[in-house]
């Protein structure tokens, strides 16, 4: 019931798109490569898209996934959706058979397919995942960095963080993982500069790197620093998740 509601929702969020934007079907078909009446079926909810086009439609109208089909746009401003920080008005929370919410990991190596696939709930379905269960309230996913930017924190190590709904709420000088579309997945101390130059510095606790800003259009997500798994010094992937459940179940016995 739910896949045909969203996807009756879907279709009227197409149309809805399309005709703000004033383009015909003919037009936004050329956009998307696709034919006109592959796109026809879509808004009239004859045939559902693949995941390659609801890619390809959410970048082309600067709406995320998760919004676009399960969220009624003919009822939000579209001016006011694209003030929200990427409109990740839904953010899907993993849960185990027991109840635990459950932390996604992605690998050291997974800038590129992140990047892709944040907005994809089958992408972030594949992702490894872990409990820790003495973390704050919201929304957790780790984050594998290299790199000798954040030293003591070694390159290899992961970093959990909290997902952050809006720019606004950084807390100068906290230290969150950054996912901007230029530079990938970064982890740095953030400092909030958006009231007067529209954009975050980001600056690394080891001085040979020097600051630097991001323009607030470039950021994709925000992840607030919760708590971080020291790895050994090799960044290498091999073996990794094996280690961090290691890790775990030495930290959960240190807790009973």
């Amino acid at each position: 019931m739910r896949q045909i509601v969203a996807m009756s929702l879907f279709s009227d969020n197409l149309r809805h798109l399309r005709n703000h934007k004033n383009l015909t079907q003919k037009k936004l078909a050329e956009e998307l490569i696709i034919t006109r009446a592959r796109l026809a079926k879509y808004e009239e909810g004859k045939s559902e898209p693949p995941i390659e086009i609801l890619k390809r439609l959410a970048t082309y109208f600067h709406i995320s996934i998760d919004v676009l089909v399960y969220v009624d746009l003919r009822e939000i401003s579209y001016e006011k959706l694209m003030k929200l920080e990427n409109n990740r008005i839904l953010l899907p929370v993993m849960i185990d058979k027991d109840g635990e919410d459950q932390i996604e990991v992605v690998p050291i190596d997974g800038a590129a397919g992140y990047l892709g696939g944040y907005a994809d709930p089958e992408y972030i379905e594949s992702l490894n995942r872990i409990n820790l269960p003495f973390l704050p309230t919201g929304k957790h996913r780790a984050f594998r960095i290299k790199g000798d930017s954040m030293l003591p924190i070694r390159s290899g190590s992961y970093i959990i963080g909290r997902y952050l709904e809006q720019l606004r709420d950084i807390k100068d000088g906290r230290s969150y993982i950054v996912i901007t579309r230029d530079s990938g997945i970064v982890y740095k101390r953030v400092f909030n500069q958006i009231k007067k130059h529209k954009r975050l510095e980001l600056q690394s606790d080891n001085t040979a790197f020097k600051p630097y800003h991001v323009g607030i259009e470039e950021v994709i997500e925000l992840w607030e620093f919760s708590c971080c798994i020291q790895m050994e010094d090799s960044p290498e992937e091999k073996g990794g998740m094996d280690e961090v459940h290691h890790l775990l179940r030495h930290i959960l016995s240190k807790l009973d």
